[in-house]
């Protein structure tokens, strides 16, 4: 079975989840800077003197697709733990079931893709 994990987090702490997957020898990750809101509902800023709402607040995504729930559980303590300021805004995680995966140049499909070549 493949789970990909999606955490959404605050961008200041984007070096404090990277280092804390690298920590437990996660070694494929995709990140993205992406644009979202959840409870905080964006804020207020004067922008030449006018106030205007910011809705959308800039976030930090990681990707991460493990071979396993050991390895599903590990990631996701790892980013709670390094994404936790205990304020409103600090993200979401997300873990799903992938259906196929296949590494484009050998055509490896499941596990296999996930490994890497040295």
């Amino acid at each position: 079975m493949l789970i990909k994990v999606e955490a959404i987090v605050r961008e200041e702490k984007f070096e404090d989840v990277k280092d804390a997957l690298s920590k437990i020898q996660v070694n494929g990750i995709t990140v993205s800077q992406v644009m979202g809101c959840g409870a905080q509902r964006g804020y207020k800023e004067i922008v030449r003197g006018s106030e205007v709402d910011l809705f959308l607040q800039p976030k930090i995504k990681f990707e991460i697709v493990v071979s396993s729930e050991e390895w599903e559980k590990k990631v996701i303590t790892a980013i709670q733990e390094a994404a936790f300021t205990n304020e409103v805004g600090d993200g979401k995680i997300f873990s799903y079931e992938i259906r196929s995966a296949m590494k484009i140049r050998t055509k490896e499909t499941g596990y296999e893709a996930l490994q890497s070549e040295f």
